[in-house]
């Protein structure tokens, strides 16, 4: 057999009953691998039931405000992927009458869509000959074909993505697509894979030149910022705290959180206070009676930033503007790391 052919008969045989699989719908199938971007199938498939429920076609999500979106999305992190998908939702209902492009250029050009999505949505919704190249197929790929090119480079993906479209299977490309990606997450996976109750086994590169656990080949990692924030939740006498939406472009936009002091280091006490004295959104925090609430920073570790968090609770007798009631701030679309210190706070404190 073919590479191919033993990819699609371990298909048949192995493949996951997962929701998104009955069905060519492009809604759903779009829905599904935006999700499953950065994220395991055990962790997005709860978020894809949750979205179908809430937003059964295209035009209800296009329908939904951003808010809503984003606090069904709380957890799943990256959420500008979830700004794209409210944008994509509202560009096809709006400008394409609810119909997704039947083309590779045209999904490829929908915001958020990129060419392993495209190949996706295309091969398994109109059966577009397109392979997909994501990070299951770049092992099976390399450790099969035993081939050390960085898949982080330039020219290492040009290279997989032309092996890819030579080896596929064009005439099931849907099934292929599906299988090889179903491959590596389940057979050829990245530490310790059962190489022996493999059927590849017999015609491994890597496995006949012991070299599974070497590749494939990454040439470098970006480098970690560490970043020293300072959440502090103020309460007033009606129990009642305050949320900022976060703007920009940086980490969390569109999310709401705590009023933020980043720092250069962690701050004791005096050093915080004395950082919001004369901040005009900061300063009212600075009158109030300020207790740090974790006596150690929390670490929250994103994909190239290391987050050190302390959070405060400062009391007051009257908060300034626009309040939120306690009980109600976890209805906010908030960080999860945010969201953790809620439900912690509100068991120990109020």
């Amino acid at each position: 057999m073919t590479f191919s052919e033993h990819i699609l008969t371990w298909y048949r045989a192995h493949k996951r009953e997962l929701p998104w699989r009955s069905t060519t719908d492009p809604y759903t199938v779009w829905l599904s691998e935006i999700i499953l971007q950065q994220t395991r199938v055990v962790q997005g498939t709860p978020y894809y039931l949750k979205f179908i429920s809430a937003f059964p076609g295209i035009k209800d999500l296009a329908a939904a405000s951003e808010e809503e979106v984003l606090k069904l999305w709380q957890g799943l992190g990256y959420y500008s992927r979830a700004r794209n998908l409210h944008t994509t939702a509202k560009y096809i209902t709006d400008e394409l009458n609810g119909r997704f492009p039947e083309t590779y250029e045209g999904l490829l050009s929908l915001k958020g869509v990129g060419p392993y999505t495209a190949a996706a949505i295309g091969s398994i919704c109109f059966n577009l000959p397109r392979a997909v190249v994501d990070g299951n197929v770049y092992r099976v790929l390399s450790r099969y074909f035993d081939v050390d090119m960085p898949i982080d480079r330039p020219e290492g993906k040009r290279y997989f993505d032309n092996l890819a479209h030579e080896v596929m299977n064009a005439d099931q490309i849907a099934l292929y697509n599906q299988g090889i990606m179903e491959f590596g997450a389940l057979q050829c996976v990245p530490v310790n894979p059962e190489c022996d109750k493999c059927p590849l086994a017999a015609s491994c590169g890597a496995r006949l030149k012991k070299r599974v656990g070497e590749l494939p080949v990454k040439q470098g990692k970006t480098a970690v910022r560490k970043r020293y924030f300072n959440y502090i939740m103020p309460v007033d006498e009606s129990f009642r705290t305050k949320l900022v939406r976060r703007s920009g472009r940086g980490i969390w936009q569109g999310l709401y959180e705590f009023p933020l002091v980043e720092s250069k280091g962690v701050l004791d006490h005096q050093k915080l206070i004395s950082e919001m004295v004369g901040e005009r959104e900061m300063d009212f925090l600075a009158k109030g009676d300020l207790i740090q609430f974790n006596e150690a920073p929390l670490i929250h570790k994103l994909s190239h930033q290391h987050l050190y968090t302390t959070f405060w609770i400062c009391r007051l007798s009257e908060l300034p503007g626009e309040s939120v009631p306690i009980q109600k701030m976890g209805e906010f679309p908030v960080p999860v790391l945010i969201s953790n210190f809620m439900e912690t706070v509100k068991n120990s404190y109020f």
